[in-house]
C-alpha cells in the first residue's frame, strides 16, 4: 500500500526555480535593493544539476523498489499456488490409495465366491417314478381289442355311483335345512329432541323404552345439550331388518307427542 502511494506521489522537481522567482518578484515590490551574490550563476546551475541528478536517482531507486517488490509479490502468490497444488496433489494420492485398498478386497471377496461355487455340486435329478411307456406288440393290441370296454359290468359302475351321488345330495340338502339362518341386524342411534327445556326427560326415556316391537331391542342411552338449557335423548337400539325399519320408530315414538318433538337417525350401522 506504501508503494502504491510512493508510485503516484507528485515530487515539485522545480522548487529551486520558483523560489528564486518568488525572490525576485519581492525584490521589485520593495525597490531596488543592493544583494551579495554568494554564489555565481554557475554555481546555482551545478547545485540545481546536482540536485536534478538526486532526484533522478531517487526517482529510479523507488522504481527499482517498486518492480522488487511486485516481484516479490508474484513469488508469494506462485508460492501460495504450489502449496495448494502439493496439498491437492497429496489428497488425491490417499484417494488413489483408498480405491486400489477397495479393489483388492473386491477381488478377494470374487475369488471366494467363486471357490465357494466351484466346491457346490451340481444337483442330482431324481429317477423318473415311472418309466416311459413299451410300446405294445402287435399281438397284445389284437388282447386289447377284445376287451369290451362298454360293457354290462361299466353300467353297473355307472348306476352305482348315480346312487352314491343322490345320497350325497340328500344328505347335503338335509344339513342345511337343519342350519339357522343368519339373521340381518343393525344397530341404530336415535336423536329424540323435546319441546323445551322445562320437559321431563325421564318420563319421555320411558315413554321411549315402552315402544315393544319384535325383533328391536333398546340399549344405553344419554342426555346431551342441545342449547339454551335444552337437551335431547340419544338412545341405542339394536333392530332385525326384516321386523323393524327406522320408518316405524320414528312414527311409534312421535306418538308422544306431549315430550317428543322430532326423532333424528343420528348413526345406522350393519351388524
Amino acid at each position: 500500500m506504501a508503494v502504491n502511494f510512493l508510485r503516484e506521489e507528485k515530487i515539485w522537481f522545480d522548487k529551486c526555480k520558483y523560489d528564486e522567482a518568488e525572490m525576485q518578484y519581492y525584490e521589485r515590490l520593495n525597490g531596488p535593493v543592493t544583494r551579495t551574490v554568494q554564489n555565481p550563476p554557475a554555481t546555482q546551475e551545478n547545485g540545481a544539476s546536482n540536485i536534478l541528478r538526486d532526484i533522478a536517482r531517487a526517482r529510479e531507486n523507488i522504481q527499482k523498489s517498486l518492480a522488487g517488490s511486485a516481484v516479490q509479490g508474484a513469488d508469494v502468490e506462485l508460492c501460495s499456488r504450489v502449496t495448494s497444488l502439493e496439498k491437492e496433489n497429496q489428497s488425491l494420492h490417499k484417494e488413489m490409495e483408498d480405491l486400489r485398498l477397495a479393489l483388492s478386497k473386491l477381488e478377494v471377496r470374487l475369488l471366494t465366491v467363486e471357490r465357494s461355487s466351484a466346491s457346490i455340486k451340481p444337483a442330482v435329478c431324481p429317477p423318473a417314478l415311472h418309466s416311459k411307456p413299451v410300446p405294445k406288440t402287435p399281438e397284445e393290441d389284437d388282447d386289447d381289442d377284445d376287451i369290451d370296454l362298454f360293457g354290462s359290468s361299466e353300467e353297473e359302475d355307472d348306476a352305482e355311483t348315480e346312487k352314491i351321488r343322490e345320497e350325497r345330495l340328500r344328505q347335503y340338502a338335509a344339513k342345511k335345512s337343519t342350519k339357522p339362518a343368519l339373521i340381518a341386524k343393525s344397530s341404530i342411534l336415535l336423536d329424540v329432541k323435546p319441546w323445551d327445556d322445562e320437559t321431563d326427560m325421564v318420563k319421555l326415556e320411558e315413554c321411549v323404552r315402552t315402544v315393544q316391537v319384535n325383533g328391536l331391542l333398546w340399549g344405553a342411552s344419554k342426555l346431551v345439550p342441545v342449547g339454551y338449557g335444552i337437551k335431547k335423548l340419544q338412545i341405542q337400539c339394536v333392530v332385525e331388518d326384516d321386523k323393524v325399519g327406522t320408518d316405524l320408530l320414528e312414527e311409534e315414538i312421535t306418538k308422544f307427542d306431549d315430550y317428543v318433538q322430532s326423532v333424528d337417525v343420528a348413526a345406522f350401522n350393519k351388524i
